[in-house]
């Protein structure tokens, strides 16, 4: 029998737990709706970028907000991520972004705005479709925080590591095991020590430890987590 989500799951995790990959399949298992906001900081520093704009100059990223053209899906099988119309959805998960995501996802006037977006979307989502699985690194302590179920995802660092280079690899982006080891521990330490909506577990949030297990493996554990939460219905149909 076909389920559905009702609510929202907030993901939440540091870089290489597998949030994006869990995220996006729990959604689509579920019937949800799907919304990586890491995605949203990603292509304002890219706007940035594009606009020569200095990214640890706050100012001037703030002054890129008002003329923000960005669009983001929510649907798990494609969710495209659109600047000035323009899908960057594989740009954004490039070096130069990722080396320059941090500053930008730090400035107080930029969560705000996208926190806004993001609420947004998941009002829609949850009058719409019923559901929407939310992954990023606030969603549990500022973007969701009545999230249903609140889902902190760990690892031990290399096992991070290698898990992006992977993804890197696979994507024909040329890295090593060590640098992108280096790039996790910094963003790590730049997400866990900013002023504004730092890098946590909520309160109320369950650990998973991902080290250890494969995609199955942490689907099957948050699958049951959903269901013991009772935010599973039975599909209708028309």
């Amino acid at each position: 029998m076909e389920r559905v989500l009702r609510g929202v799951v907030a993901i939440d995790g540091p870089s290489g737990t597998g949030k994006s990959t869990v995220a996006r399949q729990l959604a689509n298992r579920l019937s949800a709706a799907y919304l990586d906001t890491g995605a949203m900081y990603r292509a304002v520093t890219l706007a940035a970028l594009w606009t020569d704009v200095d990214v640890h100059d706050e100012y001037a990223v703030v002054a890129l907000l008002p003329k923000l053209d960005l669009t983001i899906g929510t649907d798990p099988h494609s969710a495209a991520v659109l600047l000035d119309g323009e899908d960057v959805s594989a740009e954004i998960r490039g070096a130069d972004v990722t080396l320059a995501v941090s500053p930008v996802s730090a400035v107080a006037a930029v969560r705000q705005h996208l926190v806004a977006l993001q609420r947004d979307l998941i009002y829609a989502a949850v009058g719409g479709v019923g559901g929407i699985v939310v992954e990023g690194r606030d969603i549990g302590t500022v973007v969701a925080p009545d999230a249903g179920l609140k889902i902190y995802l760990t690892a031990a660092d290399r096992a991070r590591a290698q898990r992006r280079t992977e993804q890197d690899s696979a994507a024909g982006r040329a890295v090593t095991v060590d640098a992108t080891l280096a790039d996790v521990r910094r963003r790590d330490t730049y997400d866990s020590s900013r002023t504004e909506s730092p890098l946590r577990a909520a309160a109320d949030a369950v650990e998973v430890d991902t080290t250890d297990l494969d995609i199955t493996g942490v689907l099957a554990r948050l699958e049951t987590l959903v269901e013991l939460r009772g935010m599973v219905a039975p599909a209708v149909r028309v």
